[in-house]
């Protein structure tokens, strides 16, 4: 009876927008605020002691797969963020929505006017699109096995898997067809451009064998972009991996890349 009553009370709490504190399974350890931001799913998780300069990764995909780098950073005491977008495929509206995102938590929760941002999968979209539009506000990019053309994921257009259910999905988002998508520049491949003049550092961890997100189709053409105009480029190459497991097993050189990238706080 007391389980049922207390799932009763949580539900109702995330009803009427309240949020809810308690411990996840991810983050067994922390603290974790979870509520919906303007009808999306949105969590925070709290480090035990909040680093003196505010700093924080913002996660925008797939929640608490390979955690390891937002573990790491726990203990550094960032922030760990997150608001669900997964179905804008980093169009403007899910820009718009991390920029209401993003005033809230500083605000809220005073952290830094600068971010980490941390693309896994399609969530590579959004991290550019939004630093693209957002250049003074971002500390570094992480991106893992990053969807840099929608037309190589979900479209499919090129060697790689694609899907068909998510691609009618994305066209939807951006309100593009067949036709029109072929020659949209609101994707990595050109909002990078923006980075990389902003002089944003970006570390991309791929796998080579990967059919889902291939390497050539995406993060090879940023990674192209990055060369050819002086702009910090890193990336970690997983031989013989595919699209999964993301991240590293030890995920030393990736969080190494994300502190040196904050240093100084500025």
């Amino acid at each position: 009876m007391k389980i049922h009553l207390k799932a009763t009370l949580i539900l109702f709490l995330f009803m009427i927008n309240i949020p809810v504190f308690g411990q996840d399974k991810i983050f067994p350890d922390f603290k974790v605020k979870e509520f919906t931001f303007k009808g999306h799913e949105a969590k925070i998780v709290f480090p035990k002691e909040k680093n003196k300069e505010g700093l924080w990764i913002w996660r925008a995909r797939f929640w608490g797969h390979e955690p390891q780098v937002d573990q790491a950073l726990l203990e550094q005491g960032f922030h760990v963020v997150y608001v669900d977008v997964a179905d804008m495929f980093g169009n403007q509206e899910a820009v718009e929505l991390w920029n209401e995102f993003y005033k809230f938590c500083v605000k809220k929760y005073k952290l830094h006017n600068k971010v980490v941002l941390e693309g896994l999968s399609r969530g590579g979209l959004i991290v550019y699109n939004w630093a693209a539009e957002n250049t003074e506000k971002v500390f570094c990019i992480y991106a893992d096995a990053p969807v840099c053309d929608i037309k190589s994921w979900p479209g499919g257009l090129f060697k790689g898997e694609g899907n068909s259910q998510a691609w009618a999905t994305c066209l939807k988002a951006y309100g593009l067809d067949e036709e029109s998508v072929k020659d949209f520049r609101g994707i990595p491949i050109y909002t990078c451009e923006a980075v990389i003049e902003a002089g944003i550092p970006v570390l991309h961890v791929c796998g080579d064998a990967d059919k889902v997100v291939p390497y050539t189709e995406n993060s090879a053409l940023i990674k192209a972009k990055f060369e050819k105009a002086g702009g910090s480029y890193q990336e970690i190459i997983k031989k013989g991996v595919g699209h999964h497991p993301h991240s590293l097993k030890n995920p030393q050189p990736i969080v190494d890349f994300i502190l040196k990238s904050c240093e100084g706080g500025h």
